[in-house]
């Protein structure tokens, strides 16, 4: 514990001796120097006390939140500055022993001066991730967009062709701070013109209560000619906090499998259903959660006790991990899963159709999109809400459409 206190105090001195490098090469102000300095004690000081408040009997706040936004946003640039300033210093411990060696210079003119173009650079560089992250806490977080996706699917049944699935995910409803936009995003799902509507998890951050402002608003969304269904995600289980006792969190577990209800969706707990349309019939699974790192309450086994091989399968999933390491091997042959829980890591860099890129891919092999493998298929919704960091940056909110269609992909 010591020895990991002294490593992270360390880290710290290192990146703000470097990211004041940058900024005493450019600025000769005395005032302005110090100014900085004091600024930047202050705010680790508080930083670090923030955190050695949290409380784990009562879970994330909006405290907490704030903390972690204001980390990101004072020491991601100044990594940028640091990785820049150090760089420089590598370069010019080089310089001063190339010049040793071949030119026998004078010590005190071995190490060449820091240079003001690369403290102008760092600091360039150091901006695009401080306006993003400030972009991010007060618009990206908001910033609701539709993803359409078509799937072609040899085996669908006739009647399901052009059938479609809207997908939300990952409401984290204590995290909301602003009932205009969510009622945006609200008026948004009912806009698609959709025959189902799925749920896949995570209503809340921990407690059943933070719903409760909100029940209204999701409420408000419409009834869905085959039914609005929803599976609990690894946040629902109330697992990230401390309890007074057992039953208070079977309390708590119980009313937020409620909530569900509450809002029109039928929650689904490891079972499954036939979608009858027409003279046709498509399987809808429903598991709990089921993470490679997190509760492993998803039994999929049971879930589709009953089912046959060559029923159509549509499996909810909250954790995307779960077709990774389970659903995709599986011999009933689950043909699409809907799942979510990455948010993308609410940071990254995406260009629809043509690149994306986030953190998450380092820890999920499936975190955004559309992934096959042997003709089965995953969705991984970006997350509806946000947690612990309080905005998005690339990787913004998603409301799914998923449009089921008979015939062969082309790729």
């Amino acid at each position: 514990m010591i020895l990991r206190f002294v490593i992270l105090c360390a880290l710290f001195l290192f990146i703000e001796f470097y990211s004041y490098q940058a900024f005493r090469t450019l600025i000769k102000l005395r005032w302005v120097l110090i100014s900085y300095q004091i600024i930047s004690v202050l705010l680790l000081v508080f930083i670090i006390y923030s955190f050695t408040q949290f409380d784990r009997s009562v879970g994330q706040t909006k405290q907490t939140m704030f903390t972690m936004g204001l980390m990101l946003l004072v020491y991601v640039p100044k990594i940028v500055l640091t990785l820049v300033m150090f760089g420089e210093d590598i370069f010019r411990i080089g310089a001063s022993i190339l010049n040793y060696c071949m030119y026998n210079a004078p010590r005190k003119e071995m190490m060449p001066d820091r240079r003001k173009f690369v403290s102008q650079i760092a600091l360039g560089l150091a901006a695009v991730p401080f306006l993003s992250l400030i972009y991010g806490i007060f618009e990206g977080k908001y910033n609701f967009k539709v993803f359409k996706q078509t799937i072609f699917f040899p085996d669908l049944p006739d009647e399901f062709d052009g059938f479609k699935i809207t997908q939300i995910s990952d409401v984290h409803s204590g995290s909301f701070d602003n009932p205009d936009k969510i009622n945006y995003a609200i008026d948004l799902i009912n806009e698609q013109e959709s025959d189902m509507i799925l749920f896949t998890g995570d209503i809340v951050n921990t407690h059943a209560k933070e719903m409760h402002p909100w029940l209204e608003t999701f409420s408000r969304i419409k009834d869905y000619k085959y039914g609005k269904y929803a599976v609990l995600g690894n946040h629902d289980y109330g697992e990230y906090v401390t309890w007074p006792s057992e039953k208070e969190k079977d309390e708590n577990f119980a009313e937020i499998k409620n909530l569900y209800g509450k809002i029109g969706f039928d929650l689904m707990l490891n079972e499954n259903k036939y979608i009858q349309k027409g003279a046709d019939k498509i399987a809808l699974v429903g598991v709990e959660n089921w993470g490679q790192n997190f509760k492993k309450a998803g039994d999929l086994k049971k879930a589709s006790q009953g089912l046959h091989e060559t029923d159509f399968k549509v499996l909810m999933s909250h954790d995307p991990s779960h077709w990774e390491y389970e659903v995709k091997k599986d011999p009933k042959n689950f043909h699409l899963t809907l799942s979510g829980h990455t948010h993308g890591m609410q940071f990254g860099i995406e260009i629809p159709g043509y690149f994306k890129w986030s953190l998450a891919q380092y820890i999920y092999k499936q975190w955004a999109g559309l992934y096959e493998e042997a003709g089965r298929y995953v969705y991984v919704n970006r997350g509806f809400g946000f947690h612990a960091y309080p905005g998005r940056v690339g990787i913004m909110p998603e409301i799914t459409v998923i449009e089921l269609k008979k015939g062969k992909n082309v790729a």
